[in-house]
């Protein structure tokens, strides 16, 4: 399939270079692959009387078939994230950060102090209870806010006074951080649990939380979807990291139906969240039930 003559224990590329090319690939490229897959080896229809033939001008076109929309959520393969969890991922990445700027200056200045044996040890006394009280993860949190604070501190002294520099990826994940711990002071200063576009993974800081209210997991950590499904074909009609309404998405997902066969669906399955007074009124305009 790659081109290879014989077997061999070698990789033949990096295992990064496929999520790098899937990369390459938006909302709109894949769906037109989509697109191209489900009407392969479907028999085309011929369109509806009225359609675009200039001699049946005036005819309402007859509506056929009916396909199912609905929303959900695709996970990412992240770790459940708490607040505690990410502030001590943010700090063991800083004290990292740290060591590396402060290597060519050893013995030249005093290493920063970062604590980080008290601060895991006091991580760790609250990550393994089974069922720790509201006022002592609070006070954890407040303690690793503070020494990831102290890290960042360090870090911008270091940052100027040390030749080595930070590699691309501790550049962008620092930037990450230095968010995510003005997301986690404000939301611990506040007292709440909400805050706009919150970063819930430092390595995938795109990945919001997406509420379904389903049993078990109301709350998922993925993009969002919004999807028609006919005879079987799953359409992906609508992708967003950010959560959105479902419920507007049915005037675009009908028109696209229309687009790929010619003619608009006899009816729409979809659940009481797509009964808005647009949609109503849009699908009694165009005859569908």
């Amino acid at each position: 399939m790659i081109g290879l003559k014989e077997y061999q224990k070698e990789a033949p590329f990096d295992f990064t270079l496929m999520p790098r090319f899937r990369k390459r690939f938006n909302l709109e490229s894949m769906q037109d692959i989509n697109e191209l897959i489900c009407n392969k080896d479907r028999d085309d229809d011929p369109p509806a009387a009225g359609t675009d033939n200039p001699a049946e001008k005036g005819k309402k076109p007859d509506n056929k078939g009916k396909f199912i929309l609905d929303a959900s959520c695709a996970p990412a393969d992240i770790r459940y994230p708490t607040d505690l969890s990410l502030l001590n991922e943010a700090r063991e990445k800083l004290e990292a950060m740290v060591d590396t700027l402060y290597k060519p200056l050893k013995g030249k200045i005093k290493k920063p102090r970062t604590y980080r044996v008290r601060a895991r040890r006091d991580y760790l006394a609250i990550a393994k209870q089974r069922k720790p009280s509201k006022k002592a993860l609070r006070k954890a949190v407040g303690k690793q806010l503070r020494y990831v604070k102290r890290d960042l501190k360090h870090l911008e002294r270091l940052l100027e006074t040390s030749p080595a520099e930070l590699s691309r990826r501790q550049s962008a994940q620092l930037e990450v951080i230095r968010q995510l711990h003005r997301q986690q002071q404000y939301m611990y200063d506040h007292q709440t649990h909400r805050v706009e576009n919150r970063i819930v993974s430092i390595s995938q800081p795109h990945v919001r939380p997406i509420v379904r209210g389903k049993a078990g997991t109301p709350t998922e950590f993925g993009a969002k979807i919004a999807i028609s499904v006919v005879d079987g074909d799953v359409f992906l009609d609508k992708v967003s990291w950010d959560s959105f309404n479902e419920g507007n998405t049915l005037i675009a997902s009908a028109e696209a139906f229309k687009r790929r066969f010619g003619y608009y669906p006899e009816a729409i399955l979809a659940d009481t969240i797509y009964r808005n007074r647009d949609n109503l009124r849009y699908c009694k305009e165009k005859g569908i039930r």
